[in-house]
């Protein structure tokens, strides 16, 4: 996964924040960076892959029920005046 430029320099500010205000030791942007790309390699794929799990379950859902939200009543004028 690779990030914008701009993404980049959005994150690292939050990651030397928490990392002072967590730890109490301030670090620069290269080790904020350096973590950013250790989390990327390393737990990135887990939210990606969960995100994509959630995404087939919704579309197997709605799949599931195409006929049902999909399908329009033949001759339903009459049953429609009831």
């Amino acid at each position: 996964m690779k990030l914008e430029k701009r993404q980049v320099e959005e994150i690292i500010p939050s990651i030397k924040r928490y990392v002072a205000e967590e730890f109490g030791e301030e670090i620069g942007n290269l080790k904020a960076e350096l973590l950013l790309d250790y989390f990327i390699k390393e737990i990135a794929p887990y939210a990606y892959n969960r995100g994509v799990r959630d995404a087939e379950d919704f579309l197997r859902a709605k799949l599931e029920d195409l006929q049902g939200s999909c399908h329009e009543f033949e001759l339903s004028y009459w049953n429609d005046k009831k």
